[in-house]
């Protein structure tokens, strides 16, 4: 019997094996393109533009600079947290749930393939895992009471309250998606430069 088609062709040409994938497969504007087309909250947005999760992305490494010592590589880290959602989708936690273990562990092996890929250990220390979650979590709230219509404490209970003095000038941005894709992409290479000084 045939087995299903498991990878994917993407723009760069690359062609990446969802169950199996290879670090030499992955191209950062393949996943910057990807991400700048996703929507975050299933679209359930407000604004002209869908909320994307390469801006999700580049707010969540803002976040994480602003609460840890300056280090490009776990900067780098947190930008790419959700990387393998260039290929598999922003998948809404409850739906996460529903779907169970398989997903995860479709993420883990993305994951680890990415960070492979711009020099970073396949899995993260935990303590940095830990601190790009926290970031995550305050980017979750933001997006929540800005675009996505929860009232503030709703998203006090879902994510718990942000410090006032950490939301200080952090803004939604709803932008086109070429323009985030590009901001991405930029951003990377920043990052990536930084860690060769």
């Amino acid at each position: 019997m045939k087995q299903p088609r498991a990878w994917q062709r993407m723009l760069s040409g690359r062609r990446l094996d969802l169950l199996d994938p290879t670090p030499m497969d992955i191209e950062i504007e393949d996943i910057a393109h990807g991400l700048a087309f996703v929507a975050r909250w299933n679209g359930q947005t407000r604004g002209d533009f869908a909320y994307s999760v390469a801006e999700h992305s580049l707010l969540v490494e803002e976040i994480y600079a602003r609460q840890n010592v300056a280090n490009p590589r776990w900067q780098l880290a947190a930008l790419l947290h959700d990387a393998p959602e260039y290929v598999i989708g922003d998948m809404i936690s409850p739906v996460k749930s529903a779907v169970g273990p398989s997903y995860t562990e479709l993420d883990v092996r993305l994951t680890a393939a990415v960070h492979l890929r711009f020099g970073l250990p396949a899995v993260l220390p935990v303590v940095v895992k830990k601190a790009i979650k926290a970031a995550d979590k305050i980017s979750a709230w933001l997006e929540a009471v800005q675009i996505a219509g929860f009232s503030e404490p709703e998203a006090d209970k879902l994510f718990g309250r942000p410090d006032t003095a950490l939301l200080r000038g952090l803004e939604i941005k709803l932008r086109p998606p070429a323009q985030v894709r590009a901001d991405y992409v930029a951003r990377h290479l920043e990052l990536l430069a930084a860690l060769k000084i």
